[in-house]
């Protein structure tokens, strides 16, 4: 009931949100301009996302390598990570999960420790971002900052919110004394704690995530972690590029309008709704309008982006999952030295 109850809110927000984007704009003309557009540079976009998703397994398999104690296959590792994609089509933020009980069945990793993988991945790429969000404001600092304070202003009343500054303080404040509060009694019943079985296996699910965190710290080949990481973020940026080329109203735009799709596409698609569906609309259209597009055609492009992804996550992530029950059915998961597959385990 709770999965579904989130899967119902999540998806009347995209709905929301795609409602919001379309209703002052000429779907006839839109779809107009997706039958004249030029695919061959949706083609060419496809084979960058591939290239991306495999380096970002790659990356994964490297993450796991010093944990584990071995390089899991990184044909398993893109199978995995596809099959996760797929996964947040449906449910978002479901994709982490996913990726990590794929390759639990087919490789025994446990989920505890691939899991701190995927947090620790997380930070670094959130640290890209944030360095991609700096030089872009450096190289569109006039445009950006036009651009945020006008979108923000207009969505938020920010009159009221310092109105009510208030209720954040004490907010803040009751959380900080629950922090304390479960701090001294975890201090003082810690030992009594530790002869149960259920915390026992709260800690055993703890310590392998915190290995799997600090999994950047022993790295065995940092070299080529940096190098995938500088892959798949050049990989991202050209991957939506390459599809401004494919209609004639946007054909315009310089490398720099890509950056700026680049980090707001990247902010939609964070939202929690499945695909970054209307956040990401949203947010990339607008942000095209600052290089002279109208909504009309922001828009479109944004759409053509947007459906582009879905549809080889659909297509590649379908195959994914095709490839995880036939080998599933035919092979046993290897167990890593020292080491117990989590069975059923959510973190």
């Amino acid at each position: 009931m709770k999965n579904i109850l989130k899967y119902g809110i999540s998806l009347g927000l995209a709905a929301g949100l795609l409602w919001y984007v379309f209703k002052d704009i000429d779907r006839a003309a839109m779809l107009e301009a997706f039958g004249k557009a030029d695919y061959s540079w949706i083609v060419v976009s496809g084979l960058l996302t591939i290239v991306a998703h495999w380096s970002r397994a790659y990356r994964w398999g490297l993450l796991m390598e010093p944990v584990v104690g071995r390089r899991p296959s990184p044909f398993n590792t893109t199978v995995s990570v596809l099959t996760g994609y797929f996964a947040n089509l449906v449910v978002p933020r479901m994709g982490e999960v996913t990726r990590c009980g794929t390759l639990n069945r087919l490789e025994g990793v446990p989920v505890n420790v691939s899991f701190g993988t995927v947090v620790a991945e997380r930070i670094v790429d959130v640290l890209m971002l944030l360095l991609l969000l700096g030089a872009t404001f450096l190289i569109e600092f006039s445009r950006l900052s036009t651009f945020l304070m006008d979108f923000f202003s207009s969505k938020l009343n920010m009159t009221g919110l310092r109105d009510n500054s208030w209720l954040l303080v004490m907010a803040g404040g009751c959380l900080l004394g629950f922090a304390i509060m479960v701090w001294f009694f975890y201090n003082r019943y810690k030992e009594i704690l530790r002869q149960k079985p259920f915390y026992q296996r709260i800690e055993k699910f703890m310590a392998g995530l915190l290995d799997g965190l600090l999994s950047v710290r022993k790295l065995k080949r940092p070299g080529a972690f940096v190098f995938h990481t500088v892959l798949i973020w050049t990989m991202y940026y050209f991957m939506s590029f390459v599809l401004i080329f494919a209609m004639p109203q946007t054909a315009g735009l310089d490398w720099r309008a890509g950056l700026t799709i680049l980090i707001m596409g990247s902010i939609g698609m964070a939202a929690p709704v499945q695909g970054g569906a209307g956040a990401f609309n949203i947010l990339v259209g607008a942000a095209l309008a600052l290089y002279g597009l109208s909504n009309q055609d922001g828009a479109t492009l944004a759409t053509l982006m947007l459906f582009t992804q879905w549809f080889y996550i659909v297509v590649l992530g379908a195959l994914s999952f095709l490839v995880v029950m036939i080998k599933g059915k035919s092979q046993q998961p290897q167990t890593s030295p020292g080491t117990q597959p989590v069975v059923n385990a959510e973190p």
